[in-house]
């Protein structure tokens, strides 16, 4: 007769094994037939407190305008709407403009600041590129550079508009 108080036979080890690879094997499955990958990979980031955010734009092609020293006028500005005319044919494509200031002496006359000169000078970029026919929806400023003295607008693929109203 057996004691009541001893243990039940153990299973193998092996068949626990077995069941948590076929378990990892069906939610590997599972995520390969995903239809929307987008939208999973979006909640497994947001399932584990990851922060969801939008890719920034891959850069293709940059035009580089120069001004002059301590000031937020464009040298030749009408290379940017040649340059925005032929780049923004292309519906999945946007501006992007970087000011910038050298790091000697090329400050802001009223502040002495390089930082707000080089965002005068996106700004003024911007400016430029709306009243000579650029939509404004198609321009983003980012922060402020260093190391020359102008506005480098870069053409940056940012996807296609009609599929981003699908999602």
């Amino acid at each position: 007769m057996t004691d009541p108080l001893d243990p039940p036979p153990a299973r193998p080890l092996w068949l626990w094994t077995l069941a948590d690879l076929a378990l990892l094997l069906v939610g590997f499955f599972v995520l390969i037939q995903a239809t929307d990958r987008r939208a999973l990979a979006k909640g497994l980031r947001e399932g584990f407190g990851g922060v969801v955010e939008t890719p920034a734009p891959i850069p293709v092609a940059s035009v580089v305008v120069a001004s002059p020293p301590g000031s937020a006028t464009l040298n030749d500005p009408a290379q940017l709407t040649s340059f925005a005319a032929s780049a923004l044919r292309d519906p999945r494509v946007s501006l992007r403009i970087v000011g910038s200031a050298a790091a000697a002496g090329d400050v802001d006359p009223a502040t002495g600041s390089a930082a707000l000169l080089a965002s005068d000078r996106a700004r003024a970029a911007a400016a430029y590129l709306i009243a000579h026919g650029t939509p404004a929806g198609r321009i983003a400023i980012a922060a402020p550079g260093t190391g020359r003295s102008g506005v480098l607008v870069t053409l940056s693929f940012t996807g296609d508009p009609a599929q981003e109203k699908q999602k």
